[in-house]
């Protein structure tokens, strides 16, 4: 979660903050969309999408959580149920922020924020399904990689038994070598 911002506070005092976010919370979980200025918006999307990924764990421990900072259990059970339910695939970005310009009265920045319960895109869709089939093929792939490794030990054994007749072969005649050496030197 970001840090707060320094300086004034949105209705004041930190209290009053937590208890408009609270309230912009509940009122975004029940209609599913809000006008407000972007300032508000932009404090409100971090804290909503905490209470989404709450939401999304559903044991007991969260919605104890979250009926800590919502007080109305009707917009908790609708979070809980109809909104973890409509996210469930997706990860993060439960919240959308768009400006509308600005309020007539104080020339405020408006802003609408609303919550994203579309479907992840069909493209993601896709490649979560290719690497759902990927891995399910990996461990089918794997099992005849491993009678190929077998079979290919099993070919070179042979030439394992070989190998150490060779070395010996090679030794006898270094032997050889180093022996008719000093006869050599011996003639000079």
């Amino acid at each position: 979660m970001p840090t707060p911002t320094k300086g004034p506070r949105l209705g004041g005092g930190p209290a009053h903050e937590r208890l408009m976010l609270a309230n912009l919370a509940a009122s975004l979980f029940e209609h599913k969309r809000i006008t407000t200025t972007v300032t508000k918006a932009k404090r409100l999307k971090p804290y909503a999408e905490r209470l989404v990924t709450f939401a999304k764990r559903g044991d007991l421990a969260s919605r104890r959580r979250v009926l800590g900072l919502i007080s109305d259990k009707g917009i908790v059970h609708e979070l809980f149920t109809d909104i973890a339910g409509a996210v469930a695939n997706r990860d993060g970005g439960y919240t959308r922020i768009t400006k509308i310009g600005n309020r007539k009265g104080d020339n405020a920045p408006m802003a609408v924020i609303e919550l994203v319960l579309e479907p992840v895109s069909p493209k993601q869709a896709v490649v979560a399904e290719a690497t759902a089939a990927a891995a399910k093929a990996a461990p089918a792939a794997e099992a005849p990689a491993e009678e190929e490794v077998v079979e290919t030990e099993a070919a070179e054994a042979p030439e394992a038994e070989e190998a150490p007749a060779a070395e010996a072969e090679a030794a006898e005649t270094e032997e050889a070598q180093t022996e008719e050496a000093p006869a050599d030197e011996d003639k000079k």
